[in-house]
């Protein structure tokens, strides 16, 4: 299990020093003001509009960095740090979010793919762990716990396979959002700048986290092997 500790440790030391270095990104990128002055909601209604999307609606959610799309509620989620601010950052996020929609709009494959799984990867990532703990634990002593111990990776199998799917939806997003911004000529040279380098170290969080689930779940499926020998 120590092999499981380090994995984990170490994951999660690099997972806060990208969401250190995301913030301080952010922070910088929030003081970059927009010479249009437009605010986050104003960018991303025009992006909406822009593509043609007018059954979505663009509403304030409370937190910091609790941006998201919803595509059961058709709902542009900003943050109160992006719904009213006016700058490189807050611009950068709206039109992530927007991306997502555009996605949404266009029948975008790997969305629709990420969406199919939610419902699964909600179960599996509830049980996984317990599953796999569970066959750990029995394995020593009982055969039951091999079969217990295979079951718990192939849940966490699905929760790794939609941390890979979500990548390639994320960067489709903000490219979305980075190339209508520069078109449109929403942000100037340096505010663009600001919002691409943002939207970059976003991204490296579901990097991170698709490489830390790969990771473990390599580690539980030598721990299956081992205990087959």
């Amino acid at each position: 299990m120590m092999l499981y500790y380090i994995i984990v440790g170490l994951m999660a030391l690099v997972s806060m020093a990208v969401s250190k270095k995301l913030k301080s990104k952010f922070a910088t990128y929030s003081k970059l003001t927009l010479r249009n002055g437009m605010s986050g909601a104003e960018v991303a209604q025009r992006m909406l509009e822009d593509h043609g999307i007018r059954d979505v609606k663009v509403v304030s959610t409370p937190g910091q960095l609790t941006d998201h799309y919803n595509p059961l509620t058709k709902t542009v989620n900003l943050s109160e740090s992006v719904y009213g601010q006016r700058n490189a950052a807050a611009a950068a996020v709206a039109a992530h979010e927007c991306g997502h929609a555009v996605q949404h709009a266009v029948a975008y494959p790997w969305l629709q793919m990420r969406s199919k799984m939610v419902p699964a990867v909600q179960v599996a990532s509830g049980l996984s762990q317990w599953v796999i703990m569970g066959g750990l634990v029995l394995s020593a002593t009982t055969a039951l716990g091999s079969g217990l111990l295979l079951a718990g990776i192939v849940l966490y199998g699905i929760v790794t396979a939609f941390t890979f799917i979500t990548l390639p939806v994320e960067y489709d997003a903000s490219n979305r959002a980075l190339a209508w911004l520069k078109r449109k000529q929403i942000v100037g040279q340096e505010e663009y700048a600001g919002a691409e380098d943002a939207l970059k170290w976003a991204a490296r969080t579901y990097v991170v986290a698709a490489i830390g689930a790969l990771a473990t779940l390599a580690y539980f499926v030598l721990r299956y092997l081992g205990s087959r020998d």
